[in-house]
Formats: C-alpha cells, structure tokens, sequence
C-alpha cells in the first residue's frame, strides 16, 4: 500500500469512529427533569444566591446533592478563568469563602449547605 491510501484509510477509520460515537450517545433516553427541578427553581425565584469556584470541591459537593437539576441552581462564579483572584461581582459582595449562599434577607452561610437547611431558610419545598 502507498502512503495515499494507508492516509486514506486512516481518515475513513477516525470518521466512522466519530459517527459510531455520535450514534451511540444520542441513542440514550433523553434527560427528562431533574428530582431537584422545581426545588433548585424555587431557590432561584426566593433570592437565594449560590457563590462558588469551578476549582472549589464544597461548591462541587454543593452541585452534586442537586443532580441534574444543578443547572438551574441562581450560581455565580466567583473565580477568574485562570483560577488566580475573583470576579469583581463577588468582590463587591465581598464573598470570602466557597460556597456561600446568600438570601433574599441578606442572611449567608458558607460552606456545604444541606437541602433541608436550604429548604428551611427559603421555604422552597423539598422533594421527597
């Protein structure tokens, strides 16, 4: 075989693998709504406020407890892409620690923050 058709090949091989790979993950049942949905939405529509870091594992902890429906968590990152120093929006909230919470009242707490504490300071229904 030449160098043309082993290249070729080569090409054909990897385009099949990523049609393979296309097809096979959009044969999944699509995601349907998160258990947390209507609670992480209720937060949001409360006031509440999450401030993380993408680098900060309690925040990622913190996401966790919520599943798929952390997407629609109120979060704000704090950090700056380069991982070295802080948004000035949490600057000027003068977040010191990840994650805060903040809420409607003004009230924080910092650090992993149960469900049921979250639930409680909001009102926000917690699933069962």
């Amino acid at each position: 075989m030449d160098n043309k058709k082993v290249f070729f090949l080569i090409i054909g091989l990897l385009v099949l693998g990523v049609i393979a790979t296309v097809l096979l993950r959009s044969n999944g049942a699509p995601a349907g709504p998160g258990p947390y949905d209507s609670f992480a939405t209720c937060l949001k529509d409360k006031g509440a406020v999450f401030y993380g870091a993408f680098w900060c594992s309690h925040c990622q902890a913190q996401k966790k407890m919520f599943g798929t429906s952390q997407k629609l968590l109120p979060y704000v990152e704090c950090s700056l892409a380069s991982g070295q120093g802080q948004t000035q929006a949490c600057i000027d909230k003068k977040i010191e620690g990840y994650p805060t919470w903040e809420f409607a009242d003004g009230s924080r707490l910092t650090g992993e923050v149960s469900l049921t504490k979250l639930s409680e300071k909001t009102s926000c229904v917690l699933p069962e």
